[in-house]
């Protein structure tokens, strides 16, 4: 299955955008920028010294994980790579307890013992936050496989960037999902650039690295990610189709990071001109888009958008303020939360099977 040629206005007519309400559109554009100001309020505390480890930006890629987790039904679930943050937003995490991770605090959602890369949500079905790359999609797989063992009705969206492709765990674990017929979906995030290195200087494909699910018999899609309504109309069709036939799908979503591959990235104004830069923040920006289609479609104004950026970034601030007041964690809590089942002294730890117990 190659990329539909559908127009955008198709796509906005498609029967699940139809359905948006005007106030769920609303709800959608306010997830975009409530990531956007958190991450560069993130940013700006990174860089004066406030947090620790690594810091990978989310800015520009909003609409793939808001887009996606808005299909999201109670047996569906999510897991991904370190570029974490906008799918915790998305999921429902609030910024308080990821600012606080960052700060490494024990407010945060990971007790302050993961850091940026590492956030998770057991009770909203997100499961991170992985460092290794590529290291999450046998994880995604594995979650899905457990849903069809369960006899439930969802799937796994499964995120990584397109530098993983190359993995083998990802190509072994495209392999089981097809042999097996397992309902996962996952979803390429395309930002051209694998750390550093353009994507034609690092992978190897005829016109898309979508098309190597060919090579398992599986399906595929290309979408246009910075279009919200482009994004969920095709991803519902991959959705039906783990939920209804119990068949994976591999989707490229082509995007674009504003900065380098995390805030230590030396280079990220080297490899790139800065005119690709400006002409995917002039004319693709996924919050600029959308803010300018729900204006054309009467949903709500300028003023709207503005009042609607204004309460995120006091969020987002709030955040902060929150995380700097919160308590660091002692030392005795190196030795907590290495093993949560045997922590809480769990029935499921004296037998060793957690998640297939139901």
């Amino acid at each position: 299955m190659s990329s539909a040629t559908t127009s955008t206005l198709d796509f906005a007519r498609s029967p699940i955008n139809q359905s948006l309400t005007p106030e769920r559109k609303i709800e959608l554009f306010t997830q975009m920028v409530r990531i956007r100001r958190f991450e560069q309020a993130a940013l700006k505390y990174y860089q004066a010294g406030r947090m620790g480890g690594f810091l990978h930006l989310y800015i520009g890629q909003e609409a793939v994980a808001v887009g996606t987790i808005s299909l999201a039904g109670k047996d569906d679930h999510f897991i991904t790579a370190y570029r974490d943050h906008g799918h915790a937003l998305a999921v429902g995490m609030g910024m308080n307890e990821c600012m606080a991770e960052m700060y490494g605090k024990q407010t945060g959602c990971s007790k302050g013992k993961g850091g940026s890369m590492h956030f998770f949500a057991p009770d909203k079905n997100y499961w991170g936050g992985h460092g290794i790359v590529g290291g999450q999609t046998p994880l995604g797989l594995g979650l899905a496989y457990g849903l069809k063992y369960l006899e439930k009705e969802g799937c796994c969206l499964c995120y990584l960037g397109d530098g993983a492709v190359n993995q083998g765990a990802f190509h072994e674990s495209l392999n089981l999902a097809a042999l097996f017929e397992i309902p996962v979906i996952f979803v390429i995030e395309n930002n051209g650039y694998s750390m550093g290195t353009s994507q034609k200087r690092s992978s190897a494909y005829r016109d898309c690295l979508a098309r190597r699910a060919e090579a398992y018999d599986m399906e595929w899609d290309v979408i246009n990610g910075s279009d919200i309504y482009e994004v969920r109309a095709k991803t519902q069709i991959a959705m039906e189709r783990a939920k209804k036939q119990s068949k994976p799908t591999l989707l490229e979503i082509d995007t674009y990071r504003y900065y380098g591959h995390s805030v230590a990235d030396a280079n990220a104004k080297k490899y790139r001109t800065p005119e690709e830069i400006e002409n995917y923040k002039k004319n693709h920006d996924p919050i600029s888009v959308f803010r300018m289609k729900l204006i054309a479609e009467g949903v709500f104004t300028e003023e709207d958008a503005a009042a609607i950026n204004k309460t995120a970034s006091e969020e987002a601030a709030a955040a902060v303020k929150f995380s700097e007041e919160s308590p660091a964690p002692t030392i005795a809590d190196i030795s907590t939360d290495v093993y949560w089942e045997t922590d809480n002294q769990t029935e499921a730890s004296k037998i060793g099977r957690h998640f297939f117990n139901d």
